[in-house]
């Protein structure tokens, strides 16, 4: 008797910088969510498939759960809130070198309004030592009914699939919900803006914190040339905008450099890009911005 097809929709929630997008990334295979060792990075719900033979997992990569410090983070908390009662599977993700903190303990609060399995998922179990990996579930077992705790690396893939195997024994019957080879069902346009901003923020360091928004102004398509992108990296403040353009546009170029690798790689062609800085003051506390970025409040 053949098995039925099962599918469902997995968010993973946890304080930020957990691994989230590498878990993502290992999984799929392919950079779809952008890393970054600063907190905070990930701002929509990128959805990562993987399509198996028997199961599609649907990974909804939430934005950390966090005491928001204004208008963005409090859109961003509400997002990855609101996605907890929607889904089949809850992945908890913890960094094991962290251990049990006080953002852990708000976001169990939050839990608690929750019917759906959750799975503590203990991450970067590669950087410590074993007994402190036993301590740690002792610890977080008696914070919450969890349905499993799973230790992984997601950076190695230590531990992976058999996490994988776990949740498919969760997963509800149900139909193929995207094409075999449809990783995400962002618009190609989004992951490109956010490969941009990945590498503004890694290049630029400690210097630019996370007010820098990039919008994909043109992609144009000519027969017989490279595809040729437009883009503004938007920052908040003038000295910001020194910082991202650099010594007469040295660190303007490499952010464009590193970029269009990652993007001609997504593309499968060449392409030729071409970035523009702009400020907009203050624009995570304005309305009317946070939308034009493609924030959009008033769903929430």
């Amino acid at each position: 008797m053949e098995h039925a097809y099962k599918s469902g929709f997995i968010t993973i929630i946890g304080r930020p910088n957990v691994g989230k997008s590498t878990f993502i990334n290992k999984v799929i295979g392919q950079k779809i969510a952008i890393m970054s060792d600063k907190a905070q990075t990930t701002r929509n719900t990128i959805q990562g498939v993987l399509t198996q033979q028997e199961a599609q997992f649907i990974f909804i990569d939430t934005p950390g759960i966090h005491k928001p410090k204004h208008r963005l983070g409090d859109f961003m908390v509400k997002l990855a809130e609101n996605t907890l009662n929607e889904v089949d599977i809850i992945m908890f993700m913890i960094n094991a070198e962290e251990g049990f903190g006080r953002g852990d303990q708000y976001i169990i609060d939050r839990l608690e309004n929750v019917n759906n399995p959750v799975f503590l998922i203990i991450n970067k179990i590669d950087r410590i030592h074993p007994d402190k990996l036993l301590k740690l579930i002792d610890q977080y077992k008696d914070k919450y009914p969890f349905e499993e705790i799973v230790p992984i690396s997601a950076l190695q893939g230590n531990n992976v699939s058999h996490l994988l195997e776990v949740l498919k024994t969760h997963l509800p019957q149900g139909p193929q919900y995207y094409p075999e080879d449809q990783v995400t069902d962002h618009p190609e346009r989004f992951i490109m803006s956010e490969l941009i901003r990945e590498k503004a923020l890694e290049l630029t360091r400690e210097e630019i914190p996370h007010s820098i928004a990039v919008i994909i102004d043109q992609i144009e398509k000519k027969e017989n040339e490279k595809v040729r992108i437009q883009a503004t990296i938007v920052v908040e403040r003038n000295s910001q905008k020194g910082i991202v353009i650099g010594k007469q546009g040295t660190m303007l170029k490499q952010i464009g450099t590193k970029a269009r690798k990652d993007i001609e790689s997504l593309l499968g062609t060449k392409i030729f890009l071409e970035l523009w800085v702009k400020v907009q003051k203050d624009w995570r506390n304005r309305s009317q911005l946070l939308q034009a970025y493609g924030f959009s409040e008033e769903e929430y």
